[in-house]
């Protein structure tokens, strides 16, 4: 029997005909003599009859379990009245069959077939085929297919060409650790699986391409959490001849088609944009979540010489202060309180004080330190009411920050202040050029070394500390979707960037020394950008992992249970590659 239909696809229009679907059998029901399965493939679900007039066939299907492959050839009729089930798309209709074959038998399951099990993500990927036969997931990965359709459309049709970059290449200094491959020919050297196509799209502008994009495979050997996975694809895009307003207009157009075609949602372009150092002053964050309002407020000023010696001796360390408002925070137990301190610990901050605001003024053990127009200034800046709560941070810059913006995205997700059906998209812009590492003593790239700095020709290693890029992030509630930048195309910028960050001449031709030499011949002005597509699938599916999103992710300790990779390998291979495992210390 060859199958005429998909299961989820049979209508109304195919009543009285004739058709033959295969799938899985998701349940089995025993109805006074009558058996109705519901046959899963993915396209959904449809209701079979199988009635005991045909006595050899109502055997085979008495005995059908969860999981059994079948095929099914039937008649398509409407159900009776009584029966419709309107939370199936082919609720109206059944099959009744004439036919049946089984393909294939299945032993006990795992765990249930079903969206609304609860099943360990560790029992979940060892059967990640079985995982991956929820209805639900089935929908996430036609998606997926459909917005990687869409974004190809969309690039195709404004000129851009497909090109592939390579997965093997050299080690460079990109930020994460790079997954090193051993070369069994050049005993000794090693490849490196990319971090991103970075220098080889800048290479195909050099090259002439002028317009490149792919959906490109991206590794990077680093802890895991629900937004990250040591391998993900980005849309990968570079442009030739262009400033940072025709990269951001292209995103936001693309952003807009794949919204349209995914959920029939039109999305507001132009997108809102804020200054890098604004959203780290408002949100405490670089990628600000702004469907909720709880904006912090920056006291420094006022409480320079507050009589209050943990905010004035902070400040006068170099640090700042910080607040907050937390609508109706007034109700918090002094045990909750309490927990929001050990929760800025996490980032470092020391402690965390509080006002409550009460209809009989404002409640603390530490008011009496503060003038009453300290307190109003306070209110007034944070827009306090009755029954708010006023939290602050005094110290480092970066723990004030990182703190109230963590405990900013915590107050609001646990208070359901975030409307979950809201997409509110913003670019961040006029990023620091760099940052300085306390640690190493020198200069990091915020973004990557071959970002191009706002004004070149008077950048000096005594003014980077001001010094803005031409880099430009895009954020969809809360999450970095992807980033990009105007790049260096003159050589001799290139060889002023790296000086500032310490990169010797040696160093840097070692490293990356064929993307200098190439900027000699020619280069075009160009730029481009990337975007997470397993992040951006999770998000337009409102799964909260992109792991949902990945057919085969790995564990949050960088383990795939389904092959059980990682795994060692024998003493051949090893003597092949020229290499041998020693016993390393801590």
């Amino acid at each position: 029997m060859k199958r005429s239909s998909y299961c989820g696809d049979v209508r109304e229009n195919s009543v009285g005909k004739e058709i033959v679907v295969c799938g899985w059998v998701h349940s089995r029901r025993d109805h006074g003599g009558v058996i109705f399965i519901d046959l899963r493939d993915r396209s959904g679900l449809l209701q079979i009859v199988f009635q005991p007039k045909n006595e050899f066939m109502f055997k085979i299907a008495e005995n059908l379990r969860s999981e059994y492959v079948i095929s099914v050839k039937g008649l398509v009729r409407n159900r009776p009245d009584n029966t419709i089930n309107s939370n199936m798309s082919t609720g109206n209709i059944e099959l009744v069959a004439i036919e049946l074959e089984v393909l294939n038998t299945s032993l006990g399951l795992p765990f249930e077939i079903s969206d609304y099990v609860e099943t360990s993500e560790e029992l979940r990927l060892k059967y990640r085929y079985l995982d991956l036969r929820r209805p639900n997931f089935q929908k996430n990965f036609v998606m997926r297919h459909k917005i990687s359709n869409e974004v190809r459309n969309f690039l195709n049709e404004e000129g851009f060409l497909e090109i592939e970059t390579p997965f093997l290449t050299k080690s460079t200094p990109e930020g994460a650790r790079d997954f090193l491959v051993p070369s069994r020919i050049h005993s000794g050297c090693f490849f490196a699986l990319p971090q991103s196509p970075q220098l080889f799209k800048q290479i195909l502008m050099i090259a002439g391409f002028d317009k490149y994009y792919q959906l490109a495979k991206c590794f990077r050997d680093e802890d895991l959490r629900a937004d990250r996975q040591m391998e993900f694809t980005q849309i990968d895009i570079e442009m030739s001849f262009v400033e940072q307003e025709d990269v951001m207009n292209l995103v936001e157009k693309m952003l807009a088609r794949v919204f349209k075609i995914a959920l029939n949602l039109d999305i507001k372009i132009p997108f809102d944009r804020i200054s890098y150092e604004d959203a780290m002053l408002r949100y405490g964050s670089d990628k600000p979540d702004t469907r909720f309002d709880m904006e912090i407020k920056d006291f420094s000023k006022l409480f320079k010489n507050s009589e209050f010696s943990v905010f004035s001796s902070a400040i006068l360390k170099g640090g700042i202060v910080r607040g907050l408002c937390i609508p109706n925070g007034a109700s918090f137990s002094r045990s909750e309180i309490d927990g929001f301190t050990k929760f800025v610990n996490e980032y470092g901050a020391k402690g965390l004080a509080w006002i409550k605001i009460t209809d009989s003024g404002a409640e603390s053990n530490i008011v009496k330190y503060f003038k009453k127009e300290e307190i109003g200034t306070v209110i007034s800046e944070l827009n306090v009411n009755s029954g708010d709560l006023i939290v602050f941070l005094a110290d480092e810059k970066k723990i004030v920050e990182q703190g109230l913006g963590a405990l900013r995205l915590k107050i609001g997700k646990e208070r359901g202040l975030i409307d979950k059906n809201k997409f509110n998209f913003l670019w961040v812009v006029d990023f620091n050029l760099m940052e300085w590492d306390q640690k190493e003593q020198k200069w990091q790239a915020l973004h990557h070394p071959f970002t191009a700095p706002q004004n070149a020709q008077s950048l000096t290693k005594e003014n980077v500390y001001f010094a803005k890029a031409k880099a430009y992030d895009v954020v969809l509630n809360g999450t970095e979707l992807g980033g990009g930048s105007i790049r260096i195309h003159e050589n001799d910028v290139q060889k002023k960037i790296l000086d500032i960050l310490g990169v010797s001449d040696e160093l840097a031709k070692e490293k990356f020394g064929f993307l200098l030499e190439a900027l000699t011949y020619g280069a075009p002005p160009h730029g481009g950008v990337a975007l997470g597509l397993d992040r951006l699938c999770a998000l337009i599916c409102k799964e909260d992992s992109i792991r949902e999103m990945i057919a085969f992710p790995k564990t949050q300790k960088t383990i795939d249970p389904l092959s059980g990779a990682p795994t060692s390998v024998d003493a051949q291979q090893l003597k092949e590659l020229g290499l041998r495992l020693a016993v390393v210390k801590d």
